[in-house]
């Protein structure tokens, strides 16, 4: 990006606050689903997963992450719950 121009710095500016934002939110995702993972077969399970999945379409409904890339990682994530359970 070109720093020399005032709309570059301006712009480099709105990046960079974009970039902490949408850092919150994915770090916020995935150790929701960490957790999820991790409360596999217990009785907090239930709530967990339904707290990474309103974590996942957050994400998605913010353009953080694409949609299919949302439904990619609820999959994933039951997949892996499934696994730990048996």
């Amino acid at each position: 990006m070109a720093l020399r121009k005032k709309s570059g710095i301006e712009e480099s500016r709105k990046a960079i606050k974009r970039r902490e934002h949408n850092r919150y939110f994915k770090t916020t995702m995935r150790t929701a689903i960490k957790k999820a993972v991790g409360s596999a077969g217990t009785d907090q399970e239930k709530t967990d997963i339904s707290l990474a999945y309103k974590a996942i379409d957050k994400c998605s409904q913010k353009n953080i992450i694409h949609r299919n890339k949302a439904a990619n990682k609820k999959s994933k994530m039951i997949c892996a719950i499934k696994k730990l359970k048996v």
